[in-house]
């Protein structure tokens, strides 16, 4: 694969990634004003980039807008992102003057290109043949281009990555570091373009696609960062459901009075239609099992988490689970016990168990098929001989 095709490929990539982190996360972060102006800003630079790309360049011409035109709304955009990039490090200093101090530079900036561009008469629209150059030939125009996106790539370079450095929001911190990430490539991007501009060879021009393809797609992911955070959670809480539910359902139909709504049928119903959020459902789970447990030791039988932890060694266990099988195979002859109608008697508290850490309980579930009938419970303890109670 050439320079060219891959970097018409990443291209296509990027710009089809930023426009879904943008409507994916339009509605929430309009709504949130330190997130608006990361908002606006990646909807700027998408829109700079999408007009970069060749192809889109050739459907636009191809439907009569000149070329000249699409470069200069190009520039004036990838300026615009530039200022907003600006705005949005400066927003968090509350400091008015600084802000107003920026809107007119990035005003200023956008105006004396409009104005270069109209008065550059001797370089009509049509000497314009390049899809990816600058609306105007002449230097000053493109070097006041370059070094505003210069500037405003240093400037959020520095403040994002010290800006990270100090928050404890993990989300903030992967969000400002992939914007830092990003204003690295476009800092490389437009010194390269400076080059091209300068002296350099439109062999270079595939490699400065591929470079802001890439940036694009971090800018895009810096964007993602709270909704891949949520997803992240999502799936947490539904590993957490769906591996604790024959645990769960186990025990709170034996203490029914630990939970707030009672099992449904089938494991696959809980997660697939749950009765809260996932993340909800998921701490409610864990907290009614481990109350179901305390409950059930007062049902532990003398010796029992030894005679259990003898049965799983004996049954093969793998060394680090004989902990939680032989809490399993106690906890299943306590719960059978309760159920059969047994008195309570003094609790016998079970190790490892004191805080009930999801970890803990998932090494429960995880060997409870295995481990709750492994133990007899008899009502008279002098019929040892009787064979094992199964429900």
């Amino acid at each position: 694969m050439s320079a060219s095709e891959l970097a018409t490929q990443a291209g296509l990539f990027s710009i089809v990634t930023m426009w879904f982190a943008l409507v994916l996360r339009a509605r929430p972060a309009l709504r949130q004003p330190y997130q608006r102006g990361l908002w606006l800003t990646v909807l700027a630079a998408t829109i700079a980039i999408t007009l970069f790309q060749p192809e889109v360049v050739g459907r636009l011409t191809h439907f009569g807008v000149e070329l000249h035109t699409v470069a200069l709304i190009r520039n004036l955009i990838g300026v615009l992102s530039a200022g907003l990039v600006l705005l949005f490090m400066v927003d968090s200093t509350r400091v008015r003057r600084l802000r107003l101090t920026v809107a007119a530079g990035l005003t200023t900036v956008m105006g004396a290109l409009v104005a270069l561009d109209l008065l550059q008469a001797d370089h009509p629209r049509e000497s314009v043949t390049s899809v990816q150059g600058p609306a105007d030939p002449a230097f000053s125009y493109w070097l006041i281009l370059i070094v505003a996106h210069l500037a405003g790539d240093a400037v959020a370079l520095v403040v994002c990555w010290s800006y990270s450095l100090r928050t404890e929001d993990r989300d903030l911190v992967w969000s400002l570091r992939l914007f830092a990430a990003g204003s690295v490539l476009a800092l490389v991007f437009w010194c390269g373009y400076l080059w091209h501009l300068y002296g350099g060879t439109s062999a270079m021009l595939p490699y400065l696609s591929l470079i802001i393809g890439v940036h694009g797609c971090i800018r895009a992911a810096s964007l993602l960062v709270p909704t891949a955070t949520s997803l992240v959670r999502s799936w947490s809480a539904l590993r957490v459901t769906w591996r604790l539910w024959p645990l769960w359902r186990d025990l709170v139909l034996a203490v029914p009075q630990v939970a707030l709504a009672s099992p449904q049928r089938t494991r696959l119903q809980e997660v697939l239609r749950p009765r809260s959020p996932l993340a909800l459902q998921a701490h409610r789970q864990t907290i009614e099992t481990y109350d179901a447990l305390l409950d059930l030791q007062r049902f532990v039988q003398p010796g029992a988490y030894e005679e259990a932890h003898r049965h799983a060694r004996r049954a093969g266990a793998p060394e680090h689970r004989l902990a939680a099988a032989a809490l399993a195979g106690t906890l299943g002859q306590a719960r059978r016990a309760k159920l059969a109608g047994a008195p309570p008697s003094v609790p016998h508290p079970l190790p490892g168990v004191e805080h009930g850490s999801p970890a803990t309980l998932l090494g429960i579930a995880r060997m409870w098929p295995s481990m709750t009938d492994a133990l007899p419970w008899h009502d008279d303890p002098v019929d040892a001989g009787a064979p094992p109670h199964r429900e």
